[in-house]
């Protein structure tokens, strides 16, 4: 009976919003508040807290947008917004933290069910329960323009936590960015597109541009690309938010028979950790890596300093672009300058499409104003004049509009005073994007429909584990692997890599891996395959 229920009120919520939906958009945005929000009472003036990762900004322009952004927020729904920074130094921690004070001190939270904690949070009561009534009373055109299929991903045990950013388009596959034209030079006509390639090129580099560079990879020593690698050959994806390495998932033909992909791939982890002894032998990396904390590569890689980035398909945008960044000296330095990348799952012919929660806003469950909360969300994933404020700044001096449409940053930008910083990235929506005239769009658009021609989607979305059984056995594994690591991928152990990889996979069972996949079947199995 309880199931039945539950499948007619999910009907019924998916009828009304197929109801509610029809003739809304960002179009018809104040036609709509007008009307939904007519019998609202906000004459009480109210500050709405928004929690986010990052680094405060200082500069005067963010002030100023902030000004002008609470004077239409006061004047819409009688509200102004407040941020609240949750520094990158153990940001998880303070986070989640933050959460549990449940003091009333924060309203609004960014979150991800990949990399914050959004549903153990969640589950612990951090987040409020969004009911359908009261979405589409407070916060409508989100409400009628989300498809119900992106609520359901949001909804654990029949009740909705989070309202997902699942308009904006962005891919966060990793891989290595390169320097194309020293590829080429290298007889890569078309670049790096294989890990076989990816050798070729850092020997080539070694060899012609070492002696001019910092280093081939200025890596401070924590990023473990095994996963990367092997996934680049073999179509296998990993459950999201568990560890930091991936650990544990299925094959594509059969996600949801579930397995630990370092002790399944025996053979390509031996041959990664025999690839890896190779580049530090070539001298990819500095011979202090594991200690190298102070390197900042990214920035390295602009000012062509060095030869490879890891990172995702969003930053490789940004490098392979000269405008985007007023740090992009390698173009200004050397004209032929140009980026490639080179993406895991390249070689397998794959790539996995993001998760509709990779970045998802949720109201605290402590919240003084939850109703007001969600009208402010609203306006800023949806009104056009909040939108451009709040991502983009001060039109004319943080950015300005060419004659074809297109965002650009005007001559007299002083980034120390000029720029914006919100981190906005729970509500961004391409009904209401402005393209920047600064990024590479032929490049970008060519790797964009690449991927679009070979992504698959994430077969886990639906699954919410509960890890309270086994949270012991992961937090063991997450330390095995991270040990590990930082001696399989870059080079650093002694004896052979057979020798390598079956001490670490002696750890991880000693860790308790093969608990933590017994459940997670468990569990896959009663969301999946009954």
């Amino acid at each position: 009976m309880k199931k039945f229920l539950c499948l007619l009120l999910a009907c019924v919520m998916a009828l009304g919003v197929m109801a509610y939906a029809e003739g809304i958009s960002v179009d018809n945005a104040e036609d709509v508040w007008a009307e939904t929000w007519a019998d609202v009472d906000t004459s009480n003036h109210v500050v709405i807290n928004y929690m986010t990762t990052g680094d405060a900004p200082t500069t005067g322009a963010n002030a100023e947008m902030m000004a002008a952004l609470n004077e239409i927020l006061t004047e819409k729904v009688n509200a102004e917004l407040n941020i609240v920074w949750i520094s990158w130094t153990d940001y998880l921690a303070n986070y989640n933290l933050r959460i549990a004070s449940m003091d009333g001190s924060i309203d609004l939270i960014g979150s991800s069910t990949d990399w914050l904690d959004a549903w153990p949070n969640a589950k612990r009561g951090g987040f409020l329960e969004l009911a359908p009534e009261m979405l589409e009373k407070y916060a409508p055109v989100t409400w009628a323009t989300v498809p119900q299929e992106h609520w359901d991903v949001c909804t654990y045990d029949g009740n909705i936590y989070f309202i997902p950013e699942d308009n904006y388009s962005q891919w966060t596959n990793h891989g290595f960015a390169y320097r194309l034209d020293w590829a080429k030079e290298a007889g890569l006509e078309n670049g790096c597109e294989t890990w076989a390639d990816l050798t070729t090129y850092v020997k080539y580099v070694k060899e012609a541009y070492g002696d001019k560079l910092l280093a081939l990879w200025d890596t401070d020593g924590t990023a473990y690309p095994a996963g990367g690698y092997i996934t680049s050959f073999v179509k296998w994806r990993s459950i999201d938010g568990l560890a930091s390495g991936a650990i544990w998932g299925g094959y594509l033909d059969d996600p949801y028979t579930i397995n630990c992909l370092y002790l399944e791939e025996t053979d390509k982890l031996v041959e990664y950790a025999n690839l890896m002894k190779e580049w530090d032998e070539i001298g990819v990396w500095p011979t202090d890596v594991l200690s190298n904390t102070g390197a900042d590569n990214r920035l390295e890689f602009r000012q062509g300093k060095v030869a490879l980035e890891q990172h995702h398909t969003q930053t490789w945008t940004g490098l392979v672009s000269p405008n985007a960044s007023t740090d992009n000296t390698m173009y200004i330095d050397d004209e032929d300058a140009d980026v490639g990348f080179y993406y895991w799952g390249k070689e397998a012919g794959y790539v996995t499409r993001d998760l509709v929660t990779h970045g998802v806003a949720a109201v605290s469950a402590a919240s003084a104003n939850p109703e007001r909360t969600l009208m402010v969300y609203d306006l800023l994933r949806n009104d056009r004049e909040s939108y451009d404020l709040f991502n983009y700044g001060l039109e004319g001096r943080t950015y300005a509009i060419d004659e074809n449409g297109y965002r650009y940053t005007p001559d007299t930008y002083v980034a120390d005073n000029d720029s914006i910083s919100t981190n906005w990235w729970w509500g961004r929506n391409d009904d209401l994007e402005i393209p920047s005239a600064q990024m590479n769009w032929d490049a970008i658009n060519a790797l964009y429909d690449e991927y679009d021609a070979i992504a698959v989607m994430y077969p886990y979305e639906a699954f919410v584990f509960d890890n309270s059984m086994v949270q012991s056995y992961i937090n063991q594994c997450n330390e095995t692997y991270n040990t590990y690591m930082k001696y399989i991928c870059f080079g650093q152990y002694d004896g052979t890599a057979e020798d390598m990889v079956a001490e670490f996979q002696d750890a991880l069972r000693a860790a308790g891996v093969d608990e933590v996949t017994a459940e997670l079947q468990a569990q896959i199995d009663a969301t999946y395959k009954n």
